[in-house]
């Protein structure tokens, strides 16, 4: 599928595809495997320079979306984990860039872009995934700064991240307040990192419980100004949703790939599984899926390239997002069935991509959530009461 790529994406997709058949697909199955860091992965992304990819040139990006999708499709074609250290960079990258001062620029995004600095974002909490509203960390003011206290949940990367884009409420006592962005560092006293999920799927890069205990933000790590950076931040990152798009596209399509080639190589009944008809469809039925899913995911990056904002951004990103994961579950559900018993089996790679496949269509808003977003503006809100 070209018809959206000009020449220098497509000259990026073919290096990273290159890249990632050479260099990471013999990697993956390990990563997963043992759930450790990949460490190594990701100085082979510092090495490429991708870091800054979807950011503009003064970073050292291509600021275009689409090139970022179109690298995070051919590195989540062989490893979830992989392309996924792209990700976790680029959301605090995008986060600073849209709601930081000049200073917390300076400071911040040339790490970032070098790969010299690693960090994480955290939103969820216990009782609030989606549910912002529900966010119940407390951010309250202090001479020179804020108190940071509670506890956040699933925060990616916090591991190994030199700092935190932490979501906090600056109401007092039981007030609803606004809700702000902080930059927390590691070592700051009071925070504290939990221990390392075990997860089903992306096992790579590790998710972690965050506690915060009195800890001291200084005001000058508070993104945007009070009650107004949030929306900031956020807006940013929902345009950069079909990044998680990409990712179930290029599960998707690795999944039938791996499908494929079981199925030629495989005999029963006197012939290959390959040459049976309802086999033939199911392949069909999967490319066919993941043609639309790939249009979905490129057609609302490159809305967001050419400064398409508002509703239609958000009805488009919304459903790319939901479309190509939940084709990425779909297709890898099917590759499982294609593979029979050898799809439960640890020894074959296909039951890796069915427990990433459910991951992407819970992370980064729900495939509920997504829906939700696509009937508001289709609809309106619901009316409650």
């Amino acid at each position: 599928m070209t018809g959206f790529l000009n020449e220098d994406q497509r000259r990026i997709r073919d290096m990273v595809r290159r890249v990632a058949a050479e260099r990471v697909a013999p990697r993956a199955a390990e990563i997963d495997a043992t759930g450790d860091y990949p460490q190594d992965m990701f100085d082979l992304l510092k090495g490429l320079g991708l870091f800054t990819l979807p950011f503009p040139p003064d970073y050292g990006g291509t600021g275009s979306l689409l090139s970022a999708c179109v690298a995070i499709e051919e590195l989540g074609r062989v490893c979830y984990n992989t392309a996924y250290l792209l990700v976790v960079q680029w959301a605090p990258f995008a986060a600073i860039l849209a709601g930081g001062s000049a200073e917390q620029k300076r400071r911040y995004l040339p790490g970032l872009a070098s790969g010299a600095l690693r960090a994480a974002f955290s939103i969820t909490e216990p009782q609030s995934g989606s549910d912002v509203a529900g966010i119940r960390t407390r951010a309250r003011r202090c001479e020179g700064g804020y108190r940071l206290s509670g506890g956040k949940i699933w925060c990616t990367n916090s591991g190994v991240a030199d700092f935190v884009v932490v979501a906090a409420r600056t109401g007092e006592g039981d007030s609803r307040g606004a809700v702000n962005f902080f930059i927390v560092e590691r070592g700051t006293p009071g925070f504290t990192v939990g221990r390392k999920e075990d997860k089903m799927g992306a096992r790579g890069v590790p998710s972690h419980a965050l506690f915060f205990e009195d800890a001291f933000v200084p005001e000058e790590n508070r993104l945007g100004p009070e009650g107004q950076g949030f929306r900031i931040v956020m807006e940013a990152l929902n345009a950069s949703r079909p990044l998680i798009g990409a990712r179930g596209v290029g599960l998707a399509q690795g999944a039938m790939d791996h499908a494929i080639a079981f199925i030629k190589d495989r005999r029963a009944f006197g012939q290959r599984v390959a040459d049976y008809q309802g086999v033939r469809w199911m392949i069909a039925d999967m490319a066919i899926q993941i043609e639309a899913a790939r249009n979905l995911v490129y057609r609302a990056a490159a809305l967001a390239d050419a400064g398409v904002t508002g509703a239609e951004l958000a009805t488009a990103a919304a459903i790319a997002k939901c479309h190509a994961t939940d084709t990425a579950m779909t297709v890898a559900t099917d590759a499982v069935q294609l593979f029979g018993a050898a799809g439960i089996s640890n020894d074959y790679p296909i039951n890796r991509y069915f427990r990433d496949a459910k991951v992407l269509q819970i992370v980064e808003g729900t495939n509920q959530i997504q829906r939700n977003i696509v009937a508001r503006n289709l609809i309106g809100p619901a009316e409650h009461g």
